[in-house]
């Protein structure tokens, strides 16, 4: 829903534009997107108008219904539960005593060229949004800085993520060494 607020959007648009808005934070297949849209039409919390297009399938565009502005404000004013991390490379990482650490570090080094890619992205979206202006002039500025202050969240956490496989790397090297 939080995605809606930039305004209507179609399914397909949602889904493509999920990897530039809310991937940073927050993981869904466009299946997953799919049936939820249908389920917050189906509670209100959307309404869904057919466009009818020639040499390409109907779309539905999906907009906010007062229901679901309603909903969102409800969300934001709760303390949501903290976060917990569930990462299957630290349960690896947890276990290379005893298990393959080559495979280990492979893992590790995948994780450091995501970390990278997702660097990259997150800072073309930041260069896009900021277009050219200051930081301290976007956030007093834009109309909406959640999507600003959420990317820059990511920014923080891949940053954070590459910085740990880069040591966890040279702890496992400098053990394999001696």
């Amino acid at each position: 829903m939080a995605t809606l607020l930039e305004g209507e959007a179609s399914g397909y648009d949602l889904a493509k534009g999920f990897d530039a808005s809310v991937a940073n934070f927050w993981a869904a297949t466009p299946q997953q997107l799919y049936r939820e849209l249908d389920r917050m039409a189906a509670d209100g919390l959307l309404q869904a108008r057919l466009v009818h297009q020639e040499r390409r399938p109907d779309k539905r565009l999906f907009s906010l219904t007062e229901a679901g502005r309603a909903a969102l404000r409800e969300f934001t004013a709760n303390t949501p539960r903290p976060g917990v991390i569930r990462d299957e490379l630290l349960v690896q990482v947890q276990a290379v005593d005893a298990g393959d650490e080559p495979a280990v570090r492979r893992a590790l080094e995948e994780r450091l060229t995501r970390a990278k890619d997702k660097i990259a992205r997150y800072e073309r979206l930041r260069a896009r949004l900021l277009d050219g202006r200051f930081e301290d002039d976007y956030l007093a500025e834009a109309e909406r800085v959640g999507p600003y202050l959420t990317l820059m969240r990511g920014l923080s956490f891949e940053h954070e993520n590459l910085r740990w496989c880069e040591q966890a790397l040279k702890v496992l090297e400098r053990r394999s060494a001696s």
